[in-house]
């Protein structure tokens, strides 16, 4: 059994999703206009609430509904696919999986679909960074049993942008659990002060902020 296993969000956490949603709309609107872009959006919010996760092939499958013969359909597949994610990685996440690992065994913990997500994991460093410890479900929060089987361990650290989530968690896994809330992206500053019940064991304003930490500091609430 493992002492201490990090577990480690991505979007918003470790690289800046809230940068590639707004590129993204940049390249609907340069090839087929705001209307346009502003369907994909709605389409995307629908199926996300279908799903319960976000689903960006998925929304672009239904997206090309009177689109088939526009040439520059079959160049948005690349675009999601090929999208240089590595240039959207915080300026010290691989540097603070790389001290994680001094103090544990860091494995990444994402949402999402099981081909876009890992493959931005993939693309970004990100799975390379943790040799591979990449786990990716529909909804996290109610996987922690199938966590702890494949990487059983005496303590747990979350690190992630959404204080609901963490909640949950911690709910749980209790003290087995520490919970770290990263103050980055739209998630974590729409939450303003609705921390959840129980609040965050710590809280950081950027990823960076683990790089100070040490092995104590994921013991208990700050």
């Amino acid at each position: 059994m493992l002492k201490t296993v990090f577990l480690v969000d991505v979007d918003d956490t470790l690289l800046d999703n809230d940068r590639f949603g707004a590129d993204l709309s940049d390249r609907l609107q340069l090839w087929f206009g705001k209307s346009e872009c502003d369907r994909y959006w709605q389409l995307f919010s629908v199926r996300r609430e279908q799903l319960g996760m976000a689903d960006y092939l998925g929304t672009l499958q239904l997206f090309r509904a009177g689109l088939d013969d526009e040439p520059k359909l079959l160049g948005m597949s690349n675009y999601l696919l090929d999208y240089p994610f590595r240039d959207l990685l915080y300026p010290e996440s691989l540097a603070v999986i790389a001290h994680l690992s001094t103090l544990g065994t860091p494995v990444v913990l994402s949402d999402g679909d099981i081909v876009f997500q890992p493959r931005k994991i993939e693309r970004a460093g990100i799975a390379a960074a943790v040799e591979g410890r990449v786990l990716v479900y529909v909804h996290k929060e109610k996987m922690l049993d199938h966590v702890e089987r494949r990487y059983p361990a005496s303590h747990y650290v979350m690190v992630d942008d959404k204080p609901n989530l963490l909640s949950t968690m911690k709910a749980s896994l209790g003290d087995r659990l520490t919970t770290v809330f990263v103050r980055q992206g739209h998630y974590a500053l729409a939450a303003g002060t609705h921390l959840g019940d129980p609040p965050p064991d710590r809280m950081i304003d950027s990823i960076g902020g683990l790089l100070t930490l040490t092995s104590s500091d994921f013991r208990g609430r700050s």
